[in-house]
Parts: C-alpha cells; structure tokens; sequence
C-alpha cells in the first residue's frame, strides 16, 4: 500500500513538473493557439458549416484523426530528445525511481495539455446546440474518441522520442508511425481490398476506429484498442530506457524477464483485439433515440415472429468508396437483429461475385442486380459492378433493400459529397414488418386478432325490406354462420330489430351511432333499418353496404375484422386533386407522388373516387391532400366516412400556390370543406402566416463571369415557408414530438370555436413563432433588396399562429335533420319520362335500388387532422426545399405517415421514423449573424488561451512566492 501511494505521489510530480515546464516555454501557448486555430478554420471553412446547415458537430472531429498526428508529435518530440541531448538523460537513468514513473508522468503531462486544448473547443458545440437542435450523444463521443486516440498517438511520439537525440527526427518519425496506424484503415488502403480484409484493414486503423465512436456509439472493443495502442507503445517506451541502463550491466538475467515480458505484453494487447473482435454486445449507444440499436418497436415485431426470418446481406468485396464504410455498419447492426431475434433470425453475408448458385439466385428469384460504379484510383479509372442489398424473407414473403433504400445524400458540390446510412433500423423493420403482415394475410384470419368480435345487423323485418334487401339480409346471414364456425367462437353474429319493444332499439343506436331509417327515395314513406356493426372491445366499425351483393359483403366483412387485427396492412384512401385540361392556361394541380410512396412503403395507397358519395369500405383512413372544389356528393362521403367513426386528414387552406420557372403566384383555392370543417369548430382563416423564422427559398440567378453566363441557386430568407421547430412542434403527441423541423408553405392561421370543441379533445400540433404576423397580399414574390438580402418587412400584429391540430371525440353529422345528398340526386334523375335518357345496356333507374339514409352521430373514436396548407405536401415544394439544404426533404411526408400510425393506433415504427443524420436542420440566419457566431468562437478561443496563461502565471507565482518564504525561514 506505502509503495502505491509513494508511486502515484512520484508520477504526479513528474507530471506536474512536465506541465510545468510546457508553460514556462512557448510550446504549449503554440499548441493550443495552433489546435483551436485549425480546429476552428476546418469547421467554418473547410467544412463550410453554415452552408452544411446540419445541426451537428461532425466537422470539428472530420480532420482530427490527422490533425492529432502532426501535433501530438510536435508536441512529444522534445521530451526524451531534449532529455538526451541535455544529458540529463543518465540522471533519470541513475535514480532509484522505476523508469515507468518517469514514462508515464510525461504522458499524463502532455494527456493534460491535450485534455486543455479540447475543453477550449467546447465552446463550438454549445453555439450549434443554441442554433439548432444538437444531438449531445454524438459530441461527448467524438471528444471521447479523440482524448483516447490522441492519447494512443502522445504514446507513440513518447517512444519515437525515447529513440531518438533529434528532436526534427523524433518529430518526423512519430508522424510516420502514427501516420501508419491511420493510414491502414482509410479508405486509401483498404479500397485495394475485399470487403473481409478491409474489414480487418479497418480493425487495425487509428481513424476507422474513431469514426465508429463518433457516430455516437461508445465500443468498447474501439475504447479497448486505444488502451492496447497505450499500453504498448508505454510499455516498448520503458523497455528502450531500461536498454540504456543495461549498456554498463552487461547480460543480466532480469534482462531476459524484461524482454519476455514486455513482448507477452504486447502479444497479448493486440491478440486481445482479435479475441474482442467477435464480441458484437459491448457497445452503448448514447445518441438521442439510441439511434443505432435495436428498439422496443423492433423486438416487438420479432417477438411476434413463428418461423425463420432470413436477413441475408449481399454486398460484394469491391464496392463505391463511399458506400464501403457503410458496409460493416450494416453488419453490425444486422447482427444486433439476429441477438434480438433469440434464435428466429438467421443472418447470412454474401458476396455474390464469389457465390455463383447465390448470385444466380439473387438475379433471378429476388430481382437484385449489381449496380455499376465508377471507381478511380491513382492508376486507372473502371467500372466496377457490385451488390449492396438486404433481402428480407419470411415464409414465401420477401423484400429487398437495395442501397438508394438505406442511404442519404447530402450534396454540397458535384465533388463534395456525404452519404450516410439514413436510418437503417427504420428500414428494416419496416421491410420485417411487410413480410410478416403478407405472411399473416395469406393464413388464419382470426389468428391476429386479440378481442373477441360482434357482429351486429340492425336490420328490419323482411315485410318492411325492398326485395332486393332481403335478399341481401339472406346472403348475410349465410356468410355470418360460416364465419361464425371458422372462427372457433371468436365471432358472434345477432339480428337486432330496431324497431321492436315500441323502438327501443332504433332510439338507442340513433342516439349513440347516429343510425336513422333508411329510405329508397326522398318521397317514400316506406322507412326501414338495415345497419351492419362489428364490435370489438371499446372500438366499434360500421360495414358499408357497398353495391349489396354477397361477394362486396365478404370483402367489406374481411376490411373490418383486419382493422381488429394487429398483423394486416392497413389502407389510406388518398384524395388529390385531378388535373384541369379544360383550358391550355388552368393552372397545373400539384402532384403528391412522394408521399403515395412514402406512405406506400408500410401501408396500402388507394387513389379515393369519391364521387360516388361513398369512401371505400377498405379505406382505414381518409386522406384529402389539397382538396378542390368537393361537390355535394363528395363532402357527404367525407362526413358519412367521419360519422362512422374513421379518421380524415385534411391539408387545405383558402390559397394554393403556381410556381413555374419564371412566375410565382398564390390564388383563392375552394376546398369545399369549409363549411364542413366551420360545423366542427374549426375555422381556416382568409390569410397567410409570415414568419420571420422560415426556410429558404432557392431563386436561380444568372451572372456574368468574363463573358459567360452561370446560373447559380441563392437561397433567400421567405417568410410564406414558416419553419416550425422547437416550442412550435408539440412535444406530447408522437406525430411531431420525434420530427426536428417541419417547413409549413404558404399556410393559413386556424381558430377553433371553443362551444363546439368543448365536449371534444383537441391537441394543437404546430404553432409559428411569436413574430409571426398574417397578410392578405396576393404579392407573394421573394424580394431581395439591391444589396442582395430579405426585403420582406414585419407588418401586422405580432403572435404565434396555429396551423395543425387534431380534433377526436364525438363528431355532429354536417346533414343532421336533412335528406341524403345521394336519394336527392336519383330523385333529379327520375324526373325524365324520356326512355330515350336511360343508360344503353344498363338497368332502369327504376329498377335500381338506391338505398342511403344520414348517420348524424360519431362515436367517441372518430378524429379530424388538420394541416392549414394545401402545398406542404406536394412534390414541388418537397423537391425545393430539398434543393435549399441539400438533401432528400421528408420531415412533412413522416408528419403525415407519423399522423396515419398515431390514427391507427400502430406506433410500432413511430419512435424511429424520424431519425437522420441530415434532417436536423439550422435555422434560416442572415450572413451577418453566421459571421457573428463564427467570429464569437475565435474570439472566445483566445480568452479561453488567456485565461490559461493567467492561471498557469498565478500558479507560478504563488510557487515562487512559497519558495521565497522557504528560503527566509
């Protein structure tokens, strides 16, 4: 115990003694100035963090691994090559004190330094976090990383040194050696080979281990192989200086024990690498969301696996440089599905090129190709054909994710290109998820379904039933039995006549579902019942009639009992608005082809008709996308759909927007659900939010170079594209409590009336900022004053808008107390006595059974989701502001997606839909305050170097001071 405490008293002293020594002279003045002064020159500059406009911290540690190289030999160079040349060296050697004191007191001295030097870059982290929304998970490991890595290479400069009596010498070979172990996992050297070596290549590489711990998940084989690097490099340090004290000893015994052991050392540091290697759970994922492992909503679908699920990798030897680090990311992570998965997830890597059978099967069974890559090195540029695919099988079911399906982006420059996994857990569960559910979908339809079901037919007797109905009634019942008996009791089916016991019946379900009688004409005074319910639990669904044939009964029976069922792929019926070729100079309705395929990706899109007054008995949620113009027929089923207890989700609001390459224009846009949505309490206003806090708008402007013309973007602050983020994104509601940033285009403010809503929940889900004001102008052009900047002025009261909500509870039908829109329009129709009006080939209309009657009443489940913009959503303007930061733009697609989940009461995927590495944005900022924030850091680096230097005066002179009262006494 005496001798450990004498050891750690005696490294301190020699530690102190080193640092001591650093800031008498100006080495380590020179080493910090010349640490923050790169640091923060490849941060601004070199990375061009403002026009990156990622919220992250990525490129202060981009060039640390090779910016250490240099000055941490710089700054070991003198340590023993000083001591040597001084000759101070055969004082250190002639002491009592074991050599490794005197070894590892330098290191700490300097790991002091370094240690300085990072906390006076910390002031870089904490200008992105009050900018933007940071990920601190990532900068703790990245300065984790660094302090390890740097410490690796002070311990090889420290040997170097130990060799040398040059300090030039020491500086140069240190950088060689260090430069080495960087080198043999980069991209130069491993590119030359096969994806199995590389990754070994990789293991053994100072910088592809940072990399892996900057990503935000702390390794511990990565933290090992620093130690590893450490403890060798020290170790080899004090066997050089013991060699210097043998010189005068001659051949020693203990000489042979030092040798061996400090060979044992070594061999067993590095082989413990190797051994670590196979080891793929000793990893803590510290990013925001555990963005790199494997989540609840992932286990949760293999937990509900009951045959093999195959995960098999196709990725070839030779691929893209930059798809190549990807690939054991990939490995890692799909190897953390087959730990989670507890023997029913079988993992296999392929490399198609070597596996002839398994490539022949990859192309012909599955459809995966090679895709052709350019790849050039020093010698010769090729065409390169390689595989990056995950198939995904379970039972008969597949899916196949090639690399456009994993990865992201970000373009600055034709030559400056970063491309990273975009959420790869999100992708694969979500293709797990697919299979399964096409799986269940081919098998026992109740096996699914946790409830037990009802099957209610409030239907009247036959003397009050059209033929045509009671024929119907007969076909139910028939399918009903069958049903009944396939289902071993998991469903009842019950006749229920409403009108019997005096009505008590028909009073109950018209007071909670809203059920009133039914009629075949606006004139008849023949009323009757014919209602169909399924009931589970709390939730209740009405079964649409349909064209009242058996088949559409079975079909829209299946739609029902799947929305019971926890394994079936749910349907949105989309609503878009359809082009107008009625003039060659109508504007061009907008597209919405991103999100059908977004949403396609997990669920079924079907293009809704409604037309016909009714919504698809199939359809599970209601989309309107930018509604125009709904005529009667069309609001009665959006409001029959809603009364029967669906969710609708609307993105409308009074002005839609033309945009072509020479003209910007917004219009009044009539959605037809205005009155509607009044009905309900909810009310869109007239105008549209400005903020000041918005996105960019790209404007190509043209200039003239020396003659040429270049087009270039320039991206102008637009306060009509409000940026939501932050106090604006409702925390509390999954829909928008996982999104960064969502860009609002061209919305309007909306009000509730607090009467209506009050026996409802209503949820607000994005508000613009405080200084949002609202304007009427038609003017919406982006101006830009003769100096190039936003000449947009605040105008108007200042206050934060709402401009999404989500309203659920119990819903009034819009056609309470009236006729059904759709008998009316048959009674219109029967007015012609003409024969010569009736459809050719078709049936008489008197012969058709036309059967509708009004549900005025919603039950408890039904929601209306309301985004106040009609563009927000459509290609255009996706496409835009995927142009302004670079990158593929989906946060407004995942809100929607996130919306349909939330309705639908599957939030499997919802916790990790909305991770990225480039969707958390910057927030627009004029040129002046992007240089304020860059030049408060440079300013803020040299006080941080200042006060170091006062501290370490202060110190000193407290030292001596101490050392005067010595000598007087």
């Amino acid at each position: 115990m005496q001798h450990n405490i004498e050891s750690k008293i005696t490294v301190k002293r020699i530690a102190a003694k080193e640092i001591s020594l650093f800031f008498t002279s100006p080495i380590a003045y020179l080493f910090l100035a010349t640490f923050a002064a790169v640091t923060l020159f490849v941060f601004f500059w070199g990375e061009s963090f403002f026009a990156r406009n990622i919220a992250d911290v990525r490129p202060l540690f981009e060039w640390m691994p090779v910016l250490l190289i240099f000055l941490c030999a710089t700054l070991t160079m003198r340590l023993w090559s000083e001591e040597r040349r001084n000759g101070t060296l055969e004082f250190v050697l002639t002491q009592s004190v074991p050599l490794w004191h005197f070894v590892l007191g330098k290191f700490l001295g300097c790991l002091f330094l370094l240690l300085i030097a990072l906390v006076i870059t910390l002031p870089l982290p904490i200008t992105v976090a009050i900018l933007g929304d940071l990920d601190w998970g990532p900068v703790w490991t990245g300065y984790i990383a660094t302090l390890f890595m740097g410490a690796a290479y002070l311990s090889i400069g420290l040997f170097v040194s130990s060799r040398s009596d040059n300090q030039i010498v020491s500086l140069i070979s240190a950088s060689v050696l260090a430069g080495m172990f960087y080198l043999v996992g980069s991209s130069v050297i491993t590119d030359f080979f096969a994806n199995q070596i590389g990754d070994l290549l990789r293991l053994l590489g100072t910088g592809s281990r940072f990399e892996s711990i900057t990503r935000g998940v702390i390794d511990f084989r990565d933290i090992y192989y620093y130690l590893s690097l450490i403890v060798v490099f020290l170790a080899l340090n004090t066997l050089s200086l013991e060699k210097e004290r043998w010189v005068t000893d001659g051949s020693r015994e203990h000489h042979k024990y030092w040798r061996v052991f400090t060979f044992l050392l070594v061999a067993n540091a590095f082989s413990a690498n190797l051994w670590l290697g196979q080891a793929n759970g000793l990893r803590l994922d510290v990013t925001r969301g555990d963005q790199y492992s494997i989540s609840e909503a992932t286990e949760s679908y293999l937990n509900q696996l009951q045959e093999p699920l195959l995960v098999r990798g196709y990725f070839s030897g030779k691929t893209h440089p930059l798809l190549a680090p990807l690939v054991p990311q990939m490995r890692d992570l799909i190897k953390e599905y087959e730990v989670s998965g507890k023997g029913k997830v079988r993992v296999e890597f392929v490399d198609p090129l070597n596996a002839p059978e398994l490539e022949e099967e990859a192309n012909q069974k599955y459809g995966i190709q090679p895709v052709p890559f350019q790849i050039a090195d020093r010698y010769q540029s090729s065409i390169v054909s390689s595989y990056f695919n995950v198939l995904i099988q379970y039972g008969d079911e597949h899916q196949v994710l090639g690399f456009r399906d994993l990865i992201e982006v970000q373009a600055r420059s034709e030559s400056d290109i970063d491309v990273q996994l975009r959420n790869p857990e999100h992708d694969l569960t979500r293709a797990i998820k697919k299979v399964l559910r096409a799986y269940q979908a081919g098998g026992n339809l109740f096996d699914t379904v946790k409830t037990d079901l009802s099957l209610t037919a409030y239907v009247s007797t036959d003397e009050k039933l059209p033929e045509q109905l009671q024929t119907f009634k007969a076909e139910i019942k028939e399918v009903a039995e069958e049903l009944e008996a396939q289902s071993s009791g998991r469903i009842k089916f019950s006749f229920v006549e409403p009108e019997s016991n005096g009505g008590k019946v028909a009073q109950e379900i018209g007071e909670n579902y809203g059920f009133k009688p039914m009629a075949t004409s606006l004139f008849s005074n023949e009323q009757f019942y014919f209602y169909l319910t399924l009931q589970g639990n709390d939730q209740i669904v009405q079964l649409p009639l349909g064209d009242m044939s058996k088949n559409e009964f079975e079909r829209n029976l299946d739609a029902g009992i799947k929305r019971f069922a926890s394994g079936f792929t749910k349907t949105v019926a989309l609503v878009t608005p359809k082009p107008d070729y009625s003039s060659p100079y109508a504007g061009r309705s907008a597209s919405f082809s991103q999100l059908e395929n977004f949403l396609s990706a997990e669920l079924n899109v079907v293009q809704e008709d409604l037309s016909d007054g009714s919504v698809s008995g199939e359809a599970d949620i209601l989309l309107l996308a930018a509604p125009k113009a709904l005529d009667e027929k069309q609001l009665f089923a959006v409001d029959q759909f809603l009364m029967k207890g669906g969710t609708v989700i609307a993105a409308t609001s009074p002005y839609s927007a033309s945009l072509s390459n020479r003209n910007l224009s917004v219009q009044k846009h009539s959605s037809g659900l205005e009155r509607w949505l009044e009905h309900h309490g909810i009310n869109i206003e007239d105008s549209l939010v400005l903020d000041p806090q918005n996105s960019s708008f790209p404007v190509p402007v043209t200039r003239n170079v020396g003659g040429f013309r270049l087009q270039e973007l320039r991206m102008l602050d637009y306060p009509y594209f409000a940026d939501i983020r932050s106090d604006g994104l409702n925390d509390d509601n999954l829909i928008t409590s996982e999104l960064p940033q969502i860009t609002m285009a061209w919305s309007s403010p909306v009000t509730l009336d607090e009467e209506k809503n009050k026996t409802r929940q209503v949820t607000k889900l994005l508000s613009s900022s405080e200084h949002s004001w609202l304007s009427n102008s038609m003017d919406v052009m982006p101006k830009m004053s003769s100096q190039g900047v936003n000449a947009f002025e605040l105008g108007g009261e200042q206050s934060s808008h709402l401009l999404a909500l989500v309203s659920q509870g119990r819903f009034d039908s819009f056609y309470a107390g009236q006729s059904s829109p759709l008998i009316e329009k048959v009674e219109e129709s029967d007015d012609s006595d003409s024969e010569s009006e009736k459809p050719e080939g078709g049936k008489d209309a008197e012969n058709e059974l036309q059967v509708s009657s009004v549900i005025e009443r919603s039950p408890e489940s039904s929601r209306i989701i309301l985004f106040a913009s009609n563009e927000f959503l459509s290609d255009q303007i996706i496409q835009m502001l995927g142009s302004a930061q670079q990158t593929e733009y989906v946060n407004t697609v995942q809100m929607v997606a996130n919306a349909v989940d939330w309705s639908l009461e599957d939030e499997g995927l919802l916790s990790i839909r909305s991770r990225g590495h480039f969707n958390r944005t910057l927030p627009p900022m004029e040129q002046s305050a992007q240089m304020f924030w860059e030049y408060l850091n440079y300013v803020l680096a040299a006080l941080a170097i200042a006060v170091v230097a006062l501290w370490e005066r202060r110190k000193r002179a407290a030292k001596n001071k101490q050392y005067l009262e010595l000598l007087a006494a």
